[in-house]
Parts: C-alpha cells; sequence; structure tokens
C-alpha cells in the first residue's frame, strides 16, 4: 500500500507541467462531481476549443455540416480569447497551451483520415462527446472552482455549450 501510495506521487511530480492531473486525465474528478483544479480546467478547455477549432475546420468543406462547423470555429475562437484574457488578469503563473495534446490530435488524425459519410458520423460523434465532456467539466468548476472570475466565466458559458450539444445531436447520422 505505501509503495502504491508513493508511485501515485512520484507520478503526479514527473508529469510535464503542461500535463493535466492524474484525477482528471483519468476521469476520476468527473466520476466524483469534483471540480478540477484551476490548471487543469485552464489546459482542459484550451485544448477543446483547439479540437473543435480544427475538427471543424475539416467539416466546412461538408455541405450537411458547414452552417455547424462555422458556428463553432466563430464560438471557440470566441471563448479561446475569453480564457485567455480571464488568465491574463486572473491567474498569474497559468500556463495556455498552444498545441492540442495527443487525446485530441488522435481524434483530429482519425477525421483526417475519413471522407464522406464516415467523416460525418465521426465528426458528430466527436463533437457530442466534446460538448458532453465540456459541460461536466464547466459545471463543476462553476459550483466548485477555485478562482472567482474563472468560476463565474464557467457558469455563464454552460447555456452556449448545452446549445452546440443539442446542435451536435442534430447533426445527421
Amino acid at each position: 500500500m505505501k509503495i502504491s501510495y508513493l508511485f501515485a506521487i512520484a507520478l503526479c511530480f514527473s508529469t510535464p507541467a503542461l500535463a493535466q492531473s492524474l484525477p482528471e486525465k483519468t476521469g476520476l474528478n468527473s466520476m466524483m462531481g469534483v471540480a478540477p483544479k484551476t490548471d487543469d480546467f485552464i489546459q482542459s478547455v484550451a485544448w477543446s476549443d483547439l479540437f473543435e477549432i480544427q475538427s471543424s475546420q475539416m467539416a466546412l468543406s461538408n455541405a450537411s455540416l458547414k452552417a455547424f462547423a462555422s458556428r463553432m470555429i466563430a464560438d471557440h475562437q470566441k471563448t479561446s480569447s475569453e480564457l485567455k484574457q480571464i488568465v491574463g488578469e486572473n491567474s498569474k503563473g497559468s500556463i495556455l497551451p498552444t498545441s492540442i495534446d495527443d487525446t485530441h490530435k488522435t481524434k483530429l488524425d482519425t477525421l483526417n483520415g475519413l471522407h464522406g459519410d464516415s467523416f460525418v458520423r465521426q465528426y458528430r460523434m466527436d463533437q457530442i462527446s466534446a460538448h458532453e465532456n465540456a459541460l461536466s467539466l464547466f459545471k463543476r468548476y462553476a459550483k466548485s472552482g477555485e478562482n472567482e472570475a474563472l468560476k463565474k466565466w464557467a457558469g455563464d458559458t454552460i447555456p452556449a455549450l448545452e446549445e452546440h450539444l443539442k446542435m451536435a445531436k442534430a447533426l445527421p447520422e
């Protein structure tokens, strides 16, 4: 037991500076309804926005996805800008990632290899999953987050994310 505990502590300290904490990365926080740490929240939002923008840029060429994809690009560019401003003003020491994480990169690579109906189905599934995850993240942070400015912003952003999820579920299957 003692060795497992020490291993877990060592693992937490050995992760790169921009890596999420183990409880957030594994989904433990989400399952337990625990708010992420501020840095985890910031990183998750930034990575999610980057994924939404990049995957939606791929979807622009599909007529059945174009309106939704355009909206996702605009809305997630807006949230990225808002997050950057709030972090700059209120979260000294927090770093916004400028590139996508490995999990989202794998999803982008998968989408990049698909065409036609296969692309549409995968894009739809990715959008539903991304927005369900974002809603969980934002709701947990809005309820119990550490940073008041980010906590308020998270709460204010929830209605837009709910609308995005509703729109994603209405995409063609």
